[in-house]
């Protein structure tokens, strides 16, 4: 995402952006990075293993301030939680791929593309925690729940990829 970002920066308003992964889940934060910057999301074509993302980038008129969920918990404070068996619903907004191969037991699995589908599934007087890989996904999850006016969401940073508390595992 930073790389996105600095390559961005590059760009004349308008010119677009051809981006390149294999990571299924990226799909959802490039959706997600250019829905908060203002940048236009164009669309995915799959070509075997390569995803190729298309961006354009927004004119001034256009362009966003990048914003952060205000409220962040550690993944220390969200493991202290579980282990004191606080009611406490952890949303994890990853790909299915990313879930099945590991998450936090318990966890609500919404991944991120079918939230706006799928928000009437959790409780708004929840204290929900959100988890994603690194932080980026479930932040902005964390700002569209907010927005449909979840009042006790949190962000959980860094994510899965460093949590060392227990996994459940679907395969």
């Amino acid at each position: 995402m930073l790389k996105q970002k600095k390559e961005m920066n590059t760009l004349e308003p308008g010119q677009v952006m051809e981006i390149q992964a294999t990571d299924k889940g990226s799909t959802a934060d490039i959706k997600a990075w250019a829905d908060s910057t203002g940048n236009q999301y164009l669309g995915t074509i799959e070509e075997g293993d390569t995803l190729k993302h298309y961006l354009r980038k927004a004119s001034s008129e256009e362009e966003k301030n990048e914003t952060n969920h205000p409220h962040v918990v550690t993944l220390d404070e969200l493991s202290k939680k579980i282990e004191g068996n606080e009611k406490v619903t952890i949303l994890d907004v990853r790909e299915s791929a990313e879930y099945a191969f590991g998450h936090i037991p318990g966890a609500v699995h919404i991944p991120l593309g079918e939230l706006e589908e799928r928000f009437e599934e959790l409780d708004k007087s929840d204290e929900i925690h959100v988890v994603c890989r690194t932080g980026s996904r479930s932040d902005f999850a964390a700002q569209k729940l907010a927005e449909k006016g979840f009042n006790r969401v949190k962000n959980v940073v860094p994510g899965m990829k460093e949590w060392t508390g227990p996994i459940n595992k679907l395969h």
